[in-house]
């Protein structure tokens, strides 16, 4: 190792020597390297003996000290960057002095590449900045399990639901892997935190339409004028689908002509991986009679253009909710009498918020259908792969209802226990 000032004769013929030192050493491959060091020639001495034990330890295997850990982890940017490139410093302790924030603008990148929507990057992302800014995470390093725990205990004290603060810590997870995979982390500090058990917290509990309701809603809401955008007939198509398809709701509104082969058989509908919850292509079939009315209304549209048109961001609650009201208006003005209305007014049929609580929002349109396929006795494991969920479980215990008239035809399926307590009476009376 030496150093030395880097010199150079000015327009006067007079040698000029740089501000700086330089330090020169060789790595542990023994190529030549130069390091720019420092105006005081004692400090960058000192510099250049402590690379020289970088490089000892490099050429040994073994593991750095503690004081050059520290070293390294104080180093400018610039110099732990070019070490890096240099091979002495391995990726992670790269990163390492990297801010968090430049570290997740290459991981929108990443997600953006892999196929990711906007929406869901810029979520992801800002469910990460949440929590790096509020546990004060300005370096990896920094970047602790228990901070986090106590962040997400703190929106949950606050009201936050278990889904949202499991959304939260399922994005800085994905951020965390994808640290360790891109070698910009030796380790993952998150890797054993879980979710919280959403079961336990569901905030809004939703029923399924009955098959009376289903019809009455798009009867009726074909007469409806526009909303958001949609034609009546429009949202008719846009209810089938979600109900006979099980398709979500940013599902249904990414669908183009593209998406749609209805000259198959069965005709389908594809949603990209992009959109998909599971980042999967997913194909579906559908009705041939649905199919039909897919292919009117597709008839005039352009490549690329969406199937459902909304002329702003879509609030389909708000949108469904006033169908089945509509819906309900129009369902008790056809009572045949006063006292008819009266008892239907008193019943939940097509309400929004039924009397135990339930929605029928836009996703109940999606427990609608797990339910019919298994008043149809659709086989589970299909059901399952139809709605697309992960686990059987989930079909079946939170995606499927029993409708009253199962219950009450189930019941009814009983044995007749009391047949020989009748029988006895019969012959005690003396009758046969």
């Amino acid at each position: 190792m030496f150093v030395f000032r880097n010199s150079w004769r000015d327009e006067n013929g007079e040698t000029v020597y740089s501000q700086k030192w330089t330090i020169g050493f060789a790595d542990h491959r023994g190529a030549p390297r130069r390091l720019p060091g420092f105006t005081s020639k004692r400090e960058s001495e000192s510099l250049g003996r402590t690379l020289e034990n970088l490089v000892a330890a490099r050429v040994s295997g073994q593991p750095l000290s503690v004081e050059l850990e520290r070293w390294i982890a104080g180093l400018p940017d610039a110099i732990r960057t070019k070490l890096g490139a240099w091979g002495l410093l391995d990726p992670a302790r790269v990163a390492a002095g990297k801010t968090i924030a430049e570290h997740m603008a290459d991981w929108k990148a990443f997600l953006t590449s892999r196929g990711n929507t906007g929406k869901h990057v810029e979520t992801s992302a800002s469910h990460v900045r949440r929590i790096a800014d509020s546990c004060k995470f300005t370096n990896w390093t920094d970047v602790s399990a228990a901070r986090v725990v106590d962040y997400l205990n703190k929106i949950r004290a606050r009201g936050t639901s278990a889904r949202t603060a499991n959304s939260h810590l399922q994005s800085i997870k994905s951020f965390a892997r994808w640290m360790c995979k891109d070698g910009r982390a030796a380790a993952n500090p998150l890797a054993h935190l879980q979710g919280q058990n959403v079961r336990t917290d569901r905030r809004r509990i939703r029923r399924p339409l009955a098959v009376d309701e289903i019809k009455w809603l798009l009867a009726t809401t074909e007469r409806q004028p526009e909303c958001q955008g949609l034609a009546g007939m429009e949202r008719v198509l846009l209810y089938r689908l979600g109900v006979e398809t099980g398709l979500r709701a940013h599902e249904l509104a990414t669908l183009t002509r593209e998406s749609l082969r209805l000259d198959t058989d069965p005709p389908t509908i594809t949603v990209a991986a992009g959109y998909s919850k599971h980042r999967r292509e997913d194909t579906l079939p559908i009705r041939e009679d649905t199919a039909a009315d897919v292919r009117l209304a597709i008839a005039a549209l352009l490549p690329g253009v969406p199937l459902f048109r909304f002329y702003k961001a879509p609030r389909y609650a708000e949108m469904l909710r006033a169908d089945l009201a509509a819906a309900r208006d129009a369902w008790l003005e056809d009572a045949k009498t006063p006292a008819g209305r009266e008892k239907r007014d008193k019943t939940d049929f097509l309400k929004y918020v039924d009397t135990a609580g339930r929605y029928a929002d836009f996703h109940g349109l999606r427990h609608t259908c797990g339910t019919l396929l298994a008043a149809a006795n659709v086989h589970p494991r299909v059901a399952q792969s139809l709605l697309r969920h992960s686990t059987i479980d989930l079909t079946m215990s939170l995606y499927t209802h029993p409708y009253a008239e199962q219950q009450t035809d189930a019941i009814a399926s009983l044995p007749d226990f009391g047949a020989k307590k009748k029988a006895r009476k019969t012959r005690a009376q003396g009758t046969t």
